[in-house]
């Protein structure tokens, strides 16, 4: 029986990655459980011993001269067959026959062993996810829900779900599409580990850059800042640590390769990758690419807030549709920027308190 036993632990440990010595674990557990339900007695010795095939269960009682308890007390006769020098009050362990336990004891057994298995899943889960916590991971597409639109996805030997507003614009995806999210968060709840994924997160591009050029993860080039409105742009802020490499060259790629993998990854997202400066004033002028711009302002009471002057006939450029090239470059840079064209006079079809809110 205990070879049966050990063979059928190796061989969940092989298909479901279960350790062997953490199911004996709840095995002693649910013997100790079932003695305690059958003989109110959950003071047990357990030998399992895998090289000899001995698999033995004793259950320690008091040695007394009239039984009053069977599931605690032995009798001094039947105590000293176990050992002869035994005298009432000692305590001797009776072995017990597996047999003896019945039907409740071995049903105890048998969930208790099934809930070792369900709790092995979960830790494995937990430590897959937390192994890929805030990391790039490769996912299949199992199942799309024809509701709510969340897919299902398979990493690893995990699940998890990628909600609708976790994923990139129109994208749409389907069963078996291979995609790539990023792991924002781990969590333990009732129903078992859940990753928090997402398409959408600005890590998400960060970390593909990361697998596309390799400046980005020796580290000669760095990534300072992203900001991003998922499915249609992105702004990146990249410094060079050596003076021979070009930051903004080593993204884009030989004839922009590796910014297009990136692209193509995204569902065609925009990108716009510039330089970053500690220089505030070159960093808000690289910000606002692809526009021109002629000069940066800083507040002078000191906040983090500057006008910024471009040329009148890229007003629009720099303040990109609906806002959102001036609104990303001021996530990007941490300041509020106002734009104003060079001749100070808005268009007709620009009148300054609409950029100005545009640019908000």
């Amino acid at each position: 029986m205990a070879n049966e036993v050990f063979e059928a632990l190796h061989l969940l440990e092989k298909e479901r990655g279960i350790p062997v010595d953490f199911m004996l674990d709840k095995i002693r557990k649910a013997i100790i459980t079932a003695c305690k339900n059958s003989y109110g007695n959950e003071n047990v010795i357990i030998k399992m011993d895998e090289t000899t095939g001995k698999f033995e269960v004793y259950l320690k009682k008091t040695v007394v001269e009239e039984v009053m308890d069977p599931g605690n007390e032995v009798s001094l006769e039947k105590g000293r067959k176990i050992s002869p020098t035994v005298e009432a009050g000692d305590s001797v362990g009776v072995r017990l026959d597996t047999k003896q336990f019945g039907r409740i004891a071995a049903q105890t057994a048998r969930n208790i062993i099934r809930q070792g298995i369900r709790d092995g899943e979960r830790g494995q889960m937990m430590q897959e996810f937390q192994s890929k916590h805030q990391e790039l991971v490769s996912a299949l597409v199992e199942r799309i829900d024809p509701r709510t639109h969340a897919a299902t996805l398979r990493i690893g030997k995990a699940e998890a779900v990628l909600p609708f507003n976790e994923q990139v614009g129109d994208e749409n995806l389907k069963e078996g599409d291979h995609i790539k999210v990023y792991v924002v968060d781990v969590k333990e709840t009732e129903k078992g580990p859940r990753a928090i994924i997402s398409r959408t997160h600005p890590d998400l591009v960060k970390r593909l850059f990361e697998t596309e050029v390799p400046e980005i993860y020796d580290g000669t080039v760095e990534i300072k800042a992203v900001s991003r409105e998922a499915g249609s742009r992105t702004k990146l802020a990249v410094i060079s640590h050596n003076p021979d490499v070009d930051a903004v060259g080593a993204c884009i790629g030989a004839r922009g390769a590796r910014v297009s993998n990136v692209v193509s990854e995204l569902g065609g997202e925009k990108i716009d990758i510039v330089e970053y400066s500690d220089d505030p004033e070159k960093f808000i002028a690289s910000a606002l690419s692809p526009a021109e711009v002629l000069s940066v302002e800083p507040a002078e009471d000191g906040s983090h807030a500057c006008r910024v002057t471009v040329p009148d006939g890229q007003l629009s450029l720099a303040i990109g549709n609906k806002g959102q090239n001036a609104r990303l470059a001021a996530r990007l840079t941490g300041w509020k920027i106002d734009i104003k064209p060079e001749s100070g006079f808005y268009g007709e079809d620009e009148p300054a308190e609409e950029a100005e809110k545009e640019n908000d």
